[in-house]
């Protein structure tokens, strides 16, 4: 229903401010220009739609060749301690833990639709040792955050996108989405803990997340020391080198495993065409409505009123542009998905200025907390969330500072 009445209240606010700019300012042309929206940013996410195919079908064919080659299982068997330590009150070896790790594996490697099937199953399995059937256990709930913080290597529908609408170099945003959903995972994880009061201070715990975080620390604290022109070209070399590197790796163990490489390939990429074909209507639903909305002036008038508020404390106002992405976040993917296209401008033109960058990792660095809710809750009939919406959105907001921070430090010198 979320869904439904952000799209409802694009389309009336839209109204109501093109009728007021034509009463009291005289604004002749503001119907004529919604109109010409409507029929614009429709063909708009047609054209990013089709873009899609391409990019979609090879990645979901390289993320095939992956999950038949047990690379899932590989990443299980390394994160089986760890999640031990976080959800202590499931039993030793109980089919939930195996599901979990499956499912938070396939989400940090950006397979949707495998991470998806996963995580519904994980959460049947706690329910079946959940003691009050309509509320959330604390294992759910530390399951559901990390859902919704969405720590991902690959994300491959932005990369996409971005290479649709014209990117110079539509991987750049790798780097910087890795960190900024580093930090919504990590304060995910630490809120939910505290509060189910789980000890993150033994050696599992501060062996995982420290070797992580030290990491993350060190290629900031490496970026930090170059100068700014530098930054770009060591961020590029180390994405294609990953990049690259994780598809050799895919297929090295996929050939160990004796998978058909390519028939795990053309399976996969059928799945990537589907995806792409797809998502047509909603990203034109979304287009749409998120252009009224911007052809009204609805948009402009929101856009000036934060940025005199920030202006206010002498703030660089630049990051105000990706605001509305990041207060979409939570509510919609979709409606993100469309703010994201529509601040990259009437052909992608500002795709790889300094708002398309940070669009582009701010839509990357968390996932939509109240969908994940919605779904993973409602499949098991809960219907007390406790505590889990407000863990949800500290972590959206912790990845939301990190995400305007990070695209500073990256692309801070383009306008």
């Amino acid at each position: 229903m979320t869904l439904n009445y952000i799209w409802i209240g694009f389309f009336l606010i839209a109204f109501v401010v093109a009728l007021v700019k034509l009463i009291f300012f005289g604004d002749l042309e503001v119907f004529k220009n919604i109109v010409d929206a409507l029929f614009d940013r429709a063909k708009t996410g047609f054209e990013l739609s089709l873009g899609l195919v391409g990019v979609m079908t090879l990645w979901m064919g390289i993320m095939k060749i992956g999950e038949k080659g047990g690379v899932i299982q590989i990443l299980s068997r390394w994160l089986s301690p760890f999640f031990t330590k976080l959800f202590p009150e499931i039993p030793k070896n109980h089919p939930a833990i195996g599901s979990m790790m499956m499912n938070m594996s396939a989400n940090v490697l950006g397979l949707d639709n495998a991470a998806t099937p996963l995580g519904l199953k994980a959460m049947k399995e706690l329910q079946e040792i959940n003691p009050q059937p309509d509320t959330a256990s604390n294992a759910q709930i530390m399951f559901l955050v990390l859902n919704a913080s969405s720590l991902t290597l690959i994300p491959v529908s932005i990369l996409a996108l971005r290479a649709t609408a014209g990117s110079v170099n539509p991987t750049d945003i790798f780097v910087p989405i890795l960190i900024a959903t580093f930090f919504s995972t990590l304060t995910g994880l630490v809120v939910t803990a505290t509060i189910q009061k789980i000890n993150l201070i033994n050696k599992t715990v501060l062996l995982y997340l420290g070797t992580a975080t030290l990491m993350i620390l060190g290629l900031i604290f490496y970026i930090q020391s170059l100068p700014m022109e530098q930054v770009s070209v060591f961020t590029n070399l180390l994405t294609n080198i990953i990049l690259l590197g994780v598809i050799v790796t895919f297929i090295t163990v996929a050939l160990f495993k004796k998978v058909n490489v390519y028939d795990a390939f053309i399976e996969g990429a059928k799945g990537g065409f589907e995806v792409a074909v797809t998502i047509i209507p909603y990203l034109v639903a979304m287009l749409v409505a998120i252009g009224v909305f911007n052809a009204s002036g609805a948009m402009e008038w929101l856009m000036q009123g934060l940025r005199n508020f920030f202006e206010m404390f002498n703030m660089d106002t630049r990051f105000v542009e990706g605001l509305p992405t990041a207060l979409m976040k939570p509510l919609s993917g979709g409606g993100a998905r469309g703010l994201m296209v529509e601040s990259w401008g009437e052909g992608g033109k500002l795709v790889d200025s300094f708002v398309g960058h940070l669009t582009s990792i701010i839509q990357g660095s968390t996932e939509t907390t109240f969908y994940v809710i919605a779904v993973y809750f409602g499949s098991v009939n809960i219907k007390k969330t406790r505590y889990a919406a407000v863990a949800g959105l500290i972590a959206d907001l912790a990845g939301a500072i990190a995400a305007i921070w990070v695209t500073y430090l990256f692309f801070g010198g383009l306008s």
